[in-house]
């Protein structure tokens, strides 16, 4: 019986990577829209997605940014500027997109634009730190994919939103993980509304990796001005103390990042380009091993865990 068990279960792992590795075909005839491509992510993913031979309509926050990019890929990458929490910038960015692609569609949006502070814990922080993270995350992320949803749809193409691990439990107050757990909300309506089109929508869930993001020196420097800020009631009933354990921790969790970023490319591209994506991809050790074993945990377990680490 056992050997029967084992015969099935290894059948059933050989037909799930024989699945996974079938490649679409004609991927120089498709285009993919990516946000945030100045730095980290998007950056490389655009770059892998060029040498691939994809035409590739990458945004940037800056001309900088835009400049660089251009300057490390062929002809087959064309730059864009586009702040996702202005509306006006996002449709000028489809009209853009629409006038490139034409009858063809946009095959892919990758929406990857992010930022993670201000991050503290929640009393220290007002409304519009809240608000600061939303619009970029989370609401510039909606508007950005229903802009561009009509052309998806022409294509039967992808959707792929970069979440987070902090989407499946959350490490940090502010807005960050409120944003990531409102992306995964977000992409499983989306991708049930859409599947009748033959749209497929894919949720990358990072876990801690080395990006302008996750800067030591930025966010520890954010993290002492909103200290700074906060009125002096509150510091006094949180004391000095009290910030230097969380400044501890906030090190502490940065100095163990990733700087393995083709770990979270390598699953964006297989979003793209596989003929069956997967719904949800995890990336990076910790990610699989550590945080999504830990949000199946009873939330008192989940709770001395990390208020302990």
């Amino acid at each position: 019986m056992w050997l029967c068990l084992l015969v099935v279960l290894a059948l059933i792992i050989l037909y799930r990577w024989y699945r996974q590795r079938q490649i679409l075909e004609n991927l120089t005839d498709k285009y993919v829209f990516i946000t945030g491509c100045d730095s980290g992510f998007g950056n490389v993913l655009a770059r892998n997605l060029d040498k691939c031979g994809m035409s590739v309509l990458a945004a940037c926050l800056t001309e900088t940014g835009a400049e660089e990019l251009r300057k490390e890929t062929s002809s087959r990458v064309q730059t864009v500027i586009l702040d996702v929490t202005d509306s006006q910038s996002v449709s000028s960015a489809a009209e853009w997109v629409k006038d490139i692609v034409h009858d063809k569609g946009l095959w892919g949006v990758v929406n990857n634009a992010g930022i993670a502070m201000p991050t503290a814990p929640n009393e220290w922080l007002a409304k519009d730190d809240f608000l600061k993270v939303l619009n970029v995350n989370l609401l510039g992320l909606i508007d950005v994919t229903l802009k561009l949803l009509p052309l998806i749809r022409k294509a039967k193409g992808r959707v792929v939103n970069i979440s987070s691990i902090c989407g499946r439990i959350t490490t940090s107050g502010g807005g960050y993980c409120i944003s990531k757990y409102g992306v995964e909300s977000f992409s499983d309506s989306l991708r049930r509304e859409i599947a009748r089109f033959g749209v497929k929508v894919s949720v990358v869930e990072p876990g801690f990796f080395k990006t302008p993001v996750s800067n030591a020196d930025a966010v520890l420097g954010n993290f002492k001005k909103l200290w700074e800020k906060v009125p002096e009631e509150i510091r006094t009933t949180y004391g000095q103390k009290n910030y230097e354990i969380q400044r501890k921790k906030i090190l502490n969790g940065l100095s163990k990042t990733s700087s393995k970023i083709h770990l979270v490319t390598d699953c964006i591209e297989h979003a793209l380009t596989a003929v069956y994506p997967q719904t949800r991809y995890s990336a990076g050790w910790d990610a699989k091993f550590i945080f999504i074993p830990l949000s199946y945990f009873p939330s008192a377990l989940v709770d001395f865990i990390l208020t302990r680490s």
